[in-house]
């Protein structure tokens, strides 16, 4: 029965997609997946595709220029990446082009205060020469508070040394980092404009990816979810944005994982469709031809899955993930995949549906 119900609201969906303006047809787009922190990788990527530079200079012409999130968390220079992309937002519609930011699980994080991936780097850059004092005004204003938290583990704790640890905790550009990361932040508001799906001359572009329970919504609908629980500033379990089905999360579209055990007294989860079969699905219900995911890395290059309906654009780029630079460039009908070898790209033609 639930699989029938997923398959009727796919088709509300469907009939919901279609009326979807789409946007303006573009003569050449580049994809671009995950950079986590790495700053170097998004410039040598872009100057490969012709599109920019590292100084914000807009070079791509038409080309409309998609990152498909992840910009944070792992390497040491997302905030680099993040006002080079506000550069090339703002320099790209000069010369005809366009540049389209979507947000990724690490972005979201970020905003709601989930830190476990943040670069030391990350809280470095936000580092100024009021950063000791701010760290010594908070601890001052909570001392109470922040040292019976540190006695939970020594109880006879003097209270200089809760502070040495707090401060250690708390390295200079954090408190600052926080406060540009909230959704009232200026890099928290950034983001919050951002959409988690978009849709561009027939291929539908998402971090995660899209399931079924996903494709039964209107993409409006989704990025206003998704923008709503960001607003928030914190995340929770019942929560789109880390709902594993979810846009940001999901990796249905590349693999499957192994059925969840069964709780006593409870009936199985439902086994999911096949892959290409969801898929298919995913497709008709937007009106695409091709879904473009990041988000599940593949390290030796891009991928096309399911007769080039399925792009798989995350090749580690990051210095982090020890990957290869890459880029999708989709012009026309013809749809290509970019990675740097032994110094030199090369290029592989991808199927296109």
């Amino acid at each position: 029965m639930r699989l029938i119900r997923f398959m009727m609201t796919a088709l509300v969906g469907a009939l919901l997609g279609a009326a979807l303006p789409q946007a303006a047809s573009a003569q050449r787009i580049v994809a671009v997946g995950d950079l986590h922190g790495d700053f170097e990788a998004f410039v040598d990527i872009l100057e490969a595709a012709g599109i920019g530079d590292g100084k914000g200079r807009w070079t791509g012409e038409k080309t409309v220029l998609v990152q498909l999130g992840d910009v944070t968390d792992r390497g040491p220079d997302s905030l680099k990446i993040i006002r080079l992309l506000q550069q090339l937002e703002q320099a790209a519609p000069k010369k005809g082009g366009r540049v389209v930011a979507l947000l990724g699980n690490h972005e979201a994080m970020n905003i709601t205060g989930d830190l476990r991936y943040v670069n030391p780097g990350e809280f470095a850059a936000f580092a100024s020469r009021n950063s000791d004092k701010l760290r010594d005004q908070v601890f001052e204003s909570n001392r109470d508070s922040i040292v019976a938290y540190y006695r939970q583990w020594d109880a006879a704790l003097p209270p200089e040394a809760a502070k040495e640890k707090w401060l250690a905790d708390n390295p200079a550009g954090k408190m600052e980092h926080r406060q540009q990361w909230a959704p009232t932040g200026e890099i928290g508001k950034y983001y919050l404009g951002k959409p988690a799906i978009t849709t561009i001359d027939g291929t539908l572009f998402v971090h995660g990816g899209i399931s079924i329970e996903t494709a039964a919504r209107p993409i409006a609908a989704i990025n206003e979810e998704v923008r709503s629980e960001l607003a928030k500033g914190e995340s929770f379990a019942s929560s789109i944005l880390t709902d594993e089905l979810g846009p940001l999360w999901y990796r249905g579209n590349v693999q499957r994982d192994p059925p969840g055990e069964s709780i006593a007294g409870e009936p199985p989860p439902p086994e999911r469709i096949p892959i290409a079969d969801e898929l298919a699905q995913v497709l008709a219900a937007y009106g695409v031809r091709r879904l473009v995911v990041a988000h599940t890395p593949n390290l030796s290059g891009i991928v096309a899955d399911q007769g080039g309906r399925l792009v798989r654009i995350d090749t580690g780029n990051s210095s982090a993930y020890g990957g290869v630079h890459s880029y999708l460039e989709l012009d026309g009908d013809r749809a290509t995949a970019w990675r740097k070898e032994g110094g030199k790209w090369v290029s592989e033609e991808l199927p296109s549906p």
